[in-house]
């Protein structure tokens, strides 16, 4: 999954189904659960010192969060269309990047969302500093990028390929 500058999202179809269950299970079961839950400390008595109540209370914000953040990408998502294969980073693809010029001090990522960060892979995301950085560039071209510290960095673009996985 990867995001645009145009707040498009685009999912594989496995990666919007995934996601398309987990928003079906948080408005549908997961909803009685909590309601269950925060009825059942009600009943316990005063509201004000209910241990339960009031972490269930929080169980179900974090959780109708979650329902906002899935819903939103959803909307914005595009199914099963990879990025164009022309050497240009963009996002939706494996990037091989040489910090400093030095062909031998690589980095290889899937330059995506958070969402679809796997183990198989290090996943960076489009808008942070080395994911905006790299974004247009050509395969053979040096892009800059600003450092936490407020210094600049250069890398080489080694590689960029739509992810296959």
């Amino acid at each position: 999954m990867t995001q645009t500058s145009e707040n498009v999202t685009w999912l594989t179809q496995e990666a919007y189904n995934k996601l398309k269950a987990e928003l079906e299970y948080l408005t549908g079961p997961a909803r009685a659960e909590i309601s269950a839950k925060i009825a059942a400390a009600r009943e316990e008595g005063d509201l004000r010192e209910n241990g339960g109540y009031h972490a269930a209370k929080e169980e179900q914000g974090k959780q109708e969060l979650r329902v906002r953040q899935l819903t939103q990408l959803l909307e914005n998502a595009k199914v099963g269309e990879a990025p164009a294969a022309d050497g240009a980073v963009a996002p939706g693809m494996v990037v091989t990047i040489a910090f400093d010029g030095d062909e031998d001090d690589t980095l290889t990522f899937l330059l995506a969302s958070r969402e679809y960060a796997s183990a198989d892979i290090e996943t960076y995301s489009p808008q942070s500093p080395l994911g905006t950085g790299v974004i247009g560039h050509k395969v053979g071209e040096d892009a800059e990028y600003e450092l936490p510290n407020g210094k600049k960095a250069s890398v080489k673009i080694l590689k960029a390929e739509p992810y296959e996985g």
